[in-house]
């Protein structure tokens, strides 16, 4: 057993990053152990992780534009309560302009920002910005899963620091190179920060797969070191870099991004095109129905079983024909006699 140590007035508090030193205690039934033993018993127990001095002042605004659903609202806080080094506003008016975020950086005094912009009640923004001289990136945010999920089986300690992996097509372009080094300084929290804690449990994922930008949450299981996914998940769609916070000449323009307006105008299309399809269907159905329905007057087959008859000379008759004599039979009985006959 180790011995405990009472700090005594006036001795090294427990903010001092000095090393201390302990001594094992031999039980009472073993015989004394010689000095020389006791130089080697003695073992240096490290200074405490979370004693040492925060130095990255790394402050991210996380908020967000009127006019959110639900689902981003509890995006926006699960995010903050993963990232402890997080700061948070009251929402965004929509006349103002993008540039009114820089000043309330400034008032927050956080140098990032992840603001989720909202438009038409179903379409979301993400803006991630180094503020207040950039650079920023906009992207549209899809599939959003929040931590309230039954999928999510994860859990992690909060406020702890997490580990950022990155694709490895990260490192071939220089714009994915941009946004790793963007990423980096604002999800990975600062060393020694006051609401961190010194322990590493979980890792973010950032993943490149059809032009897009996968986020994962996963926690790391000590025994055999698998993950488990704890959440947020969501894709990222990156439409444009720009060189300033929230403006600036552009950097990069993503040529594979569509407009969620275009989509749902193709769907549109699509679907009035399948209509047009079962309209014209239906009026050739009728067409076939009208020709069948006709009446045939004449039957063409029938000709074929006729055979011409022989010309004969054409007679002309120019005398009149002799009166017909209507002989009588004289041995008939008159009616008369008849009816007598019959009586009889």
């Amino acid at each position: 057993n180790m011995s405990t140590f009472k700090r005594k007035r006036g001795g090294p508090g427990p903010g001092d990053k000095k090393s201390k030193k302990v001594k094992f205690v031999a039980d009472v039934s073993e015989p004394p152990a010689e000095t020389n033993q006791e130089k080697t018993n003695e073992v240096t127990i490290p200074p405490p992780v979370s004693m040492g001095k925060w130095t990255n002042k790394e402050r991210v605004l996380i908020f967000s534009s009127r006019g959110i659903n639900f689902r981003t609202r509890h995006l926006m806080q699960d995010l903050r309560n993963l990232m402890p080094h997080s700061k948070a506003d009251t929402k965004m008016d929509r006349k103002d302009k993008l540039f009114v975020v820089n000043e309330v950086c400034e008032i927050k005094n956080c140098n990032k920002c992840l603001f989720f912009e909202a438009k038409k009640k179903q379409d979301l923004y993400l803006w991630v910005s180094n503020s207040p001289h950039g650079p920023s990136a906009k992207f549209l945010v899809q599939n959003i899963h929040t931590l309230a999920e039954l999928k999510m089986t994860g859990n992690c300690l909060k406020g702890s620091r997490p580990l950022l992996s990155f694709d490895p097509k990260f490192d071939s372009e220089p714009h994915y190179g941009l946004l790793k080094e963007l990423f980096t300084q604002t999800f990975s929290t600062p060393r020694y920060h006051p609401k961190s804690q010194p322990f590493v449990d979980h890792v973010f994922t950032f993943t490149i797969a059809d032009n897009r930008i996968w986020f994962r949450n996963y926690q790391i299981i000590e025994e055999d070191a698998s993950l488990v996914e704890i959440g947020p998940r969501f894709v990222l769609n990156l439409i444009k870099i720009f060189q300033g916070s929230f403006g600036g000449p552009t950097l990069y323009e993503n040529p594979d991004f569509q407009s969620p307006n275009m989509h749902r105008r193709q769907i549109r299309l699509a679907a009035a095109a399948k209509v047009r399809e079962k309209q014209m269907v239906k009026e050739l159905q009728k067409m076939k129905k009208a020709e069948a329905n006709v009446a045939v007057d004449k039957d063409v087959t029938a000709d074929v079983f006729l055979t011409p008859a022989e010309e004969k000379p054409v007679h002309i008759q120019t005398e009149a024909p002799e009166p017909k004599v209507v002989k009588k039979n004289k041995h008939k009985a008159f009616k008369r006699q008849r009816m007598q006959m019959a009586r009889r």
